[in-house]
């Protein structure tokens, strides 16, 4: 399917980019025209491909129109002073691709847009062509947004949305399905919800930004993976037992709200009933209220009650059903009135989406961001090439810039790769467009009836063969364009082999000076800082639970913890483009990246929890039994990050605080025994966040394990490839 995909998009452009050209070259017969009508139809066709609705890919091609026709403006009037000229390149590369930040369509369109400022501003010439050259640019920007909203048009979107709409029927399957049938039931769930989130990881740009109906499809495997977490533990836990009619009425509200959220998805007019989910969680709830008092005093130290188990994690199943039917209503662009604005159900109004847009901003503004080092990258490598080719005076400058672009925008980490590939793709093509050009000689029908196969494979090849295809087919276009516009035969490649080795040189020097590492290191460190932050968080969460008072400092450590978490799935985004990456199980560090997400979404639990009891009720002298395991809690998860930074073994999981764990239950079944319904409420609560805290430990020898597996079998590798050093 991606394949078919890949070629629909490439013989679009092959279709109409040699149309554009030759209506420019031929009719309007203007050099400067056709230049620009040529790279702003490969910019349009080639470089950039927005996915979503039809309006949102409407408007995303006519504001990179805007974007282009206006740094072709600025970059035509920079030209003529080379110092003017890479001071501009460096400030429109920086924001350009750290706007990307903000949004996929940001991230997608980066590509394009770069080089509709490179070329004016690497070709030099007087204000007088800006006319002509936005003429250009106007015939590639028309011709090609018709061609890419009726000529088989993408269906990304809406494929994203029908299988997140398989995965959430699947687990509604599951969550309903009688004991005959749950193991099989929980296998299909965990399949469908991981394969789920390996679909957008394999997208090329993250879904997601401050807001949108992307973002929140986005976020639906995570809250998947967190939903299962409860009602499919992993060994070790036992098995969900239902205790009271209330629990199962709330399973079949939770399976019932996943079936109508997945109608949504599917454009069909499903009716999540949040009334009935609602009801069915606090019913079961008061339930266990009422039986809260009655407890056995024979629980034994460490353990908590049989009773409490079934409800704990069946209202948070019922809480996480709640937040993904929000996710899939804002994902199929409805609103949903009937939830808080804390569950992410209403699109926020401009204000709010410029605060989350400026939050995201302030959260990649560190040189620990994946996205900042990206852009200052970038920006010092596009601008030192500009200088170079506007100082040295090359037959074709614009080569220089291009050299260094393409290899740039591939994986600003990974640049000496990309240079190798690059290199070994742009000197395969160099030999077969000499070839043509020599064969052809300056027969100008037959360079016509080339550049459409050139450019089927130049715009096919890098998505379906691989980068250093995709540079050669590049090449050959580059070959055939220049000997259309100015026929010069074979010489051409030598002017190509030159200005873009000059180019290749200064972008693996820039990757040289600017963080000269792989997006290995820097993923083990993001992921050390997002365990960091998300046990501050819990720590936060869990203290504003027992001690009441304000929430300043528990908003404080989630955004702290949203921060980090960003970071991380950009730097682990990185790490998955990066071939090197395949050294190590793929599923050891994509589980340790869940982990730091359910840590995070664990505080976010807990968080919720104080919404249930009364604000002015606090067992605080119970809470306190608390304090020594969430002390050791943040210890081992800070230790975890320590050991994935310098590579050292995890230590086992932390000695759980048995003694206070048996101090809180009876603390809270002496306060809730004989008293009012909100000191019960407060006694469960307590109860519930010291699960919470149990679950957390569980997770420990989780990641323990995946961590020390992904350290063996990175060290493994290393020595394997010192042995090949050795014996060559």
């Amino acid at each position: 399917m991606a394949d078919l995909a890949a070629l629909k998009s490439a013989a679009r452009a092959a279709i109409v980019m040699p149309a554009v050209f030759a209506l420019a070259d031929k009719v309007i017969a203007q050099p400067q025209t056709s230049l620009f009508a040529a790279f702003g139809s490969l910019a349009m066709l080639v470089f950039v491909e927005f996915g979503g609705s039809w309006r949102a890919r409407f408007l995303a091609y006519l504001g990179l129109a805007c974007v282009g026709a206006s740094f072709i403006t600025v970059g035509t009037l920079c030209s003529r002073n080379p110092w003017l000229a890479a001071g501009a390149m460096a400030a429109v590369g920086f924001v350009t691709i750290f706007s990307g930040v903000i949004s996929g369509y940001f991230a997608a369109g980066a590509t394009g847009a770069l080089l509709t400022f490179v070329l004016p501003v690497t070709v030099s010439a007087p204000n007088s062509a800006i006319p002509d050259r936005l003429e250009g640019w106007g015939l590639a920007s028309g011709a090609g947004i018709c061609a890419v909203m009726f000529l088989w048009p993408p269906r990304s979107r809406a494929d994203l949305r029908r299988e997140a709409a398989g995965a959430l029927r699947t687990v509604a399957d599951f969550v309903d399905a009688n004991r005959e049938r749950v193991a099989e039931r929980a296998r299909l769930a965990r399949e469908a919800v991981d394969a789920l989130g390996r679909r957008f990881l394999g997208t090329q740009h993250r879904p997601a930004g401050p807001t949108g109906a992307m973002a929140a499809l986005a976020s639906l495997p995570d809250e998947l993976d967190w939903l299962l977490s409860f009602l499919a533990p992993p060994a070790g836990l036992q098995t969900l037992e239902l205790t009271c009619p209330e629990d199962a009425e709330a399973l079949a509200a939770a399976a019932a709200v996943l079936r109508a959220s997945a109608e949504r998805l599917e454009g069909r007019d499903g009716r999540p009933d949040f009334a009935r989910l609602d009801a069915a969680r606090d019913a079961v709830a008061r339930a266990l209220v009422r039986r809260l008092p009655e407890l056995s005093a024979d629980t034994p130290a460490g353990a908590v009650p049989q009773a409490l188990d079934p409800p704990f994690r069946i209202r948070a199943a019922t809480y996480s059903a709640r937040q993904v039917a929000g996710y899939a209503l804002r994902a199929a662009g409805e609103e949903a009135p009937e939830l808080d604005h804390a569950d992410l159900a209403k699109p926020p109004p401009a204000r709010a989406a410029l605060e989350a847009t400026e939050q995201l901003a302030v959260e990649h503004a560190s040189v620990r961001s994946v996205w900042f080092q990206n852009s200052v990258r970038g920006a010092a490598g596009l601008a030192i090439a500009v200088y170079i080719a506007q100082r040295a005076g090359l037959q074709h400058g614009f080569w220089v810039v291009l050299g260094a672009l393409s290899v740039l925008r591939s994986n600003a980490l990974g640049t000496g790769r990309s240079i190798l590939s690059a290199l070994a793709g742009t000197a395969v093509g160099i030999l077969i467009g000499a070839l043509l050009v020599i064969g052809i000689g300056t027969h100008e029908a037959v360079l016509w009836g080339v550049l459409p196969v050139a450019i089927l494979l130049a715009a096919y090849a890098p998505r379906a063969i691989s980068f250093a295809a995709g540079q050669a087919g590049f090449t050959v276009v580059l070959f055939v364009l220049f000997n259309l516009i100015q026929p010069v035969g074979w010489r051409v490649g030598v002017v190509r082999i030159e200005d873009v080795a000059i180019g290749f040189a200064i972008s693996l020097g820039v990757g040289l000076l600017f963080w000269p590492r792989g997006a290995s290191a820097l993923l083990r460190e993001d992921l050390a800082t997002a365990y960091g932050r998300g046990a501050e968080y819990v720590v936060a969460t869990a203290r504003q639970l027992i001690e009441g008072g304000g929430s300043e400092d528990a908003d404080r450590a989630g955004r702290a913890a949203d921060a980090a978490l960003h970071r991380l799935d950009d730097a682990f985004r990185q790490y998955l483009a990066e071939r090197s990456a395949t050294a190590v199980n793929m599923e050891d560090v994509g589980a340790l990246v869940g982990g730091a997400s359910r840590v995070r979404r664990a505080a976010q639990s807990l968080s919720s929890l104080g919404r249930m009891a009364d604000g002015k009720t606090r067992l605080e002298r119970c809470g306190e039994n608390l304090d020594r395991e969430l002390h050791a809690l943040q210890s081992w998860y800070v230790a975890l990050g320590y050991a994935l930074v310098n590579a050292r073994p995890v230590p086992p999981q932390h000695i759980r605080d048995a003694e206070g764990s048996s101090r809180l239950l009876e603390c809270v079944r002496e306060a809730a025994r004989g008293r009012d319904e909100a000191t019960v409420k407060a006694a469960l609560v307590l109860l519930w966040a010291n699960q919470h805290l149990d679950n957390l430990w569980r997770l420990e020898d989780h990641l323990g394990k995946r961590a020390n597996a992904a350290r063996a079998a990175s060290a493994d590798a290393g020595t394997l490839r010192k042995l090949r050093i050795l014996a060559s």
